[in-house]
């Protein structure tokens, strides 16, 4: 059984990796400025440094304090990552579930609150579902 379970554990990985490759390469720029790096739980974490100040001049519908690529999450501090991992690693579930599929179809989801006249940050599906799921802990 723990044979099964490390091949379903790398095949998770694996699926995700595309966005993690991408989150570690984001990491790298962040660590040559001064942010620090922390695994945890099966994830790598990237914060401080001038993630905050790079984060503040993106236009307001892209600033965020922490943000998930695959397996690696993103926070303008260690502090507000530990305030926002529970969501976070809902999100990383969620890269696991969905792959590459992920990013195209949670845009989607955002497209289509906006084209309804909702909110495409609070009414998507994936924000809904880590939102729900962080609180119950």
């Amino acid at each position: 059984m723990k044979i099964v379970n490390a091949i379903v554990c790398m095949l998770r990985y694996l699926w995700a990796s595309p966005y993690s490759f991408v989150g570690l390469l984001l990491s790298l720029v962040a660590i040559l400025f001064g942010a620090t790096m922390r695994l945890r739980n099966g994830t790598v974490e990237v914060a401080g440094g001038r993630i905050g100040t790079w984060v503040s001049r993106l236009p307001l519908f892209l600033q965020f304090l922490a943000i998930t690529l695959g397996h690696v999450i993103l926070g303008t501090s260690h502090d507000l990552l530990g305030s926002h991992r529970a969501h976070e690693r809902v999100h990383v579930r969620q890269y696991e579930r969905w792959g590459a599929l992920f990013i195209p179809l949670y845009f989607a989801s955002s497209l289509v609150q906006f084209l309804r006249g909702g909110d495409p940050y609070l009414g998507n599906r994936f924000e809904r579902e880590a939102a729900v799921r962080a609180s119950k802990g």
